[in-house]
């Protein structure tokens, strides 16, 4: 009897055990599972699964459960109740969290828990339709922002040996990737339930993530000789970050404002002696203890990562508009012979296949003259977006989907990779989070004007590639220059 009950407990667990070793074995591989990488990239899988599962729930209720003239008013709404005030808060949330980088960790688990409380105030007002569901959804969308600037931050402290920055943050993403892919079928079928199935999922989802969290290597909580990172671009700031490394102070720590004249005398004498020798040509040996590190190395991100920074806010922007333009377009004018919901799945399967591929070709590339890939691939955006505009059509349209996809996933990993090239360690979690908080925003400014804008295809897909190719044409110079001269000296702090 024993042995039979245990044959029947080996049966039902290996359709869970097996594929969980099959994950942990991918998850852990190349030494990600001793640096704590590989719970990262769990960690991810169950974020993008639980974020998805509240997009299915919203967007059932917000935009395909009424006509088409009611889902926008709705969904103006929506972006008025939660992503308008979400601008005003996105340039809180970096400098925030720099301000607590003891409790990364401890932020992360907070995000969860947040969203998995949210989840269940969801499901009772989208099953009512009560004006609860948009500050909730304010909630979830300001939550799951901030984790995804804790994350950037996190990554540099988990890389395995020999990994670099690049590969690391395609690791995560194709994780995120592939986790949202296996849930949105999932809660589409939880959605067919009941209209709460996809919540009551998601925070179940959230709940484990928030364990997940602390599972974490202490190391990541670690912010030993971190500063901020200023987004600055021009060489004033970059000389005024050098001179202000430095600065003066007396060799005695007993001065103090109530100094007499004898004390200003032997200051003046020793200042005199102290020319004299530099006019000589001289260097004393007291002369380095006289000055004093005060910050932490160069504070700013230089001007390859500022321009690199701005090329991809357009594409973000861009990505935003095309998401809520095209929802509504293909709902009102369907791909030839298919139906609304078949429209919007063609071209969102071609956007996150593009993603998913930009991603993989980032991995391999690794941090190849990432300039001359930024470049390169938002200028196939652009011409890709121009001939949608001027030849409208549903091929040209799936694949406009998936070009953006591609350069976003590509662009996005370039820029990391500037990042980790010329950003001193020190600084680099703030701008790495910083400029997640900057892409974050420029997302929901595209996505209020695709809203804003009438419902013609050419019209639309000209003012998208006006977004991207102003982007383009303002850094590409900048970018060029920057790869002509080549990788800039290692900043060391």
């Amino acid at each position: 009897m024993r042995r039979a009950a245990r044959v029947v407990g080996r049966a039902l667990r290996t359709p869970v055990t097996g594929p969980a070793r099959g994950i942990r074995k991918v998850t852990h591989a190349q030494g990600a599972g001793e640096s704590g990488l590989g719970r990262l990239i769990e960690l991810h899988g169950v974020n993008g699964a639980g974020d998805v599962m509240i997009t299915v729930a919203l967007a059932s209720t917000v935009f395909f459960s009424v006509p088409t003239d009611e889902a926008r008013g709705r969904v103006a709404l929506y972006l008025a109740v939660t992503m308008l005030p979400f601008t005003l808060l996105a340039p809180v949330v970096g400098p925030l969290l720099d301000r607590l980088p003891h409790g990364r960790r401890a932020a992360m688990a907070g995000s969860m828990l947040a969203r998995a409380v949210l989840a269940l105030v969801l499901s009772g007002a989208v099953a009512t339709g009560s004006l609860e569901m948009y500050p909730a959804a304010l909630g979830v969308l300001v939550a799951s922002k901030a984790y995804g600037v804790v994350r950037s931050a996190v990554v540099p402290r988990l890389l395995p040996q020999g990994f670099s920055l690049v590969k690391a943050n395609s690791r995560v993403t194709l994780g995120g990737l592939l986790a949202t892919g296996v849930a949105a079928p999932v809660g589409a079928g939880l959605q067919m339930i009941g209209p709460g199935w996809p919540l009551y999922g998601a925070c179940l989802l959230f709940l484990g993530g928030a364990f997940l969290s602390f599972r974490l290597p202490p190391k990541v909580d670690s912010a030993r000789g971190e500063r901020r990172a200023l987004l600055a671009a021009d060489e004033q700031h970059l000389a005024a970050a050098v001179d202000a490394r430095w600065d003066p102070v007396t060799t005695d720590d007993k001065t103090d404002d109530k100094t007499d004249d004898k004390t200003d005398d032997k200051t003046d004498s020793t200042d005199n002696k102290e020319e004299e020798k530099d006019r000589d040509g001289e260097r004393g040996k007291g002369k380095e203890k006289e000055r004093r590190r005060k910050g932490p190395g160069l504070r700013t991100v230089g001007p390859a990562v500022t321009h690199a920074l701005a090329a991809n806010a357009c594409v973000r922007c861009q990505s935003g508009f095309l998401i809520f333009f095209l929802a509504f377009l293909l709902r009102e004018h369907p791909l030839t012979g298919q139906s609304a919901a078949v429209s919007l799945a063609v071209v969102g399967v071609a956007a996150g296949a593009g993603n998913a591929l930009g991603t993989a070709v980032g991995a391999w590339l690794r941090a190849r003259a990432p300039e001359v890939i930024i470049v390169t691939v938002v200028g196939a955006l652009v011409a890709v977006a121009v001939s949608a505009a001027v030849f409208f059509g549903a091929a040209v349209v799936a694949v406009l989907g998936a070009v953006a996809g591609f350069t976003q996933a590509l662009a996005k990993l370039s820029l990391d990779a500037l990042i980790q090239r010329d950003v001193p360690e020190l600084v680099r979690t703030s701008a790495f989070a910083r400029s997640e908080t900057l892409l974050q925003m420029a997302w929901v400014v595209g996505g209020a004007i695709g809203i804003a804008l009438p419902l013609r295809g050419p019209l639309g897909l000209s003012v998208g590639a006006l977004i991207v190719a102003l982007g383009w044409l303002t850094t590409v110079r900048a970018l060029l220059a920057s790869a002509r001269r080549g990788a800039s000296h290692p900043r060391v702090a």
